[in-house]
């Protein structure tokens, strides 16, 4: 049971408190820590990189700092919080038509 629930709500969690993570975070402070796999190799340049800091900033509402620190944070956003409308609409007609079905 506890698995079950665990497949069908991971990513909706997963992703929900990312966000809220995110949001919750200062936009000033320095990263303590790192999952970059190119900059814990000891490469400066990454792709990724500075997409958090756009994402922090962009809930902050500094739209000019999140596009300098990653210009895929805002469409980054968009598309994660298009994922969580379609996870909780999802749950919400299985739940529906469980309901209806008792």
């Amino acid at each position: 049971m506890i698995k079950r629930y665990f497949s069908k709500y991971f990513e909706l969690l997963f992703w929900t408190a990312a966000m809220l993570s995110l949001a919750m975070t200062s936009p000033t402070e320095a990263s303590h820590f790192t999952l970059c796999p190119l900059k814990l190799m000891g490469i400066g340049w990454c792709p990724g990189c500075g997409l958090g800091h756009s994402i922090i900033y962009l809930f902050h509402g500094d739209i000019n700092n999140s596009f300098r620190a990653h210009w895929l944070g805002i469409p980054a956003v968009a598309v994660i919080f298009n994922r969580i409308y379609v996870l909780v609409k999802a749950r919400l007609m299985e739940r529906s038509q469980f309901k209806s079905l008792t």
